[in-house]
């Protein structure tokens, strides 16, 4: 039984870990995708840092990235940026690549 028990320990404690690193990664997307979109919207870098802590705030309401997708192409087009959701997808997936790889080096 203690084989099964220290087994099934290390499955729970590398299943923690790496929804740590994917939150760690994810809001570190968010920050990116915040930068992303402040220089298209021409916040200054307050608003930058207040819009990344929304998204962050927003991304955890809902799981998955469709929510994150839709407010980011939203507030864009509050502000007069056309945008196109392949567009902001495609650095969706630029920002995740980064971040995962930024946390990575992180330990």
């Amino acid at each position: 039984m203690s084989g099964f028990s220290k087994r099934e320990d290390a499955f729970e404690n590398k299943f923690a870990f790496d929804a740590e690193k994917r939150f760690k990664a994810e809001a570190r997307r968010d920050k990116l995708l915040a930068q992303w979109v402040g220089e298209r919207a021409k916040m200054t870098p307050e608003q930058i840092a207040q819009y990344a802590a929304e998204l962050i705030g927003h991304d955890l309401k809902k799981p998955g990235d469709t929510d994150v997708l839709e407010k980011i192409v939203a507030d864009l087009h509050a502000r007069g940026v056309t945008v196109s959701q392949t567009e902001v997808r495609d650095e969706m997936t630029r920002c995740i690549r980064i971040a995962s790889e930024q946390t990575a080096k992180d330990g």
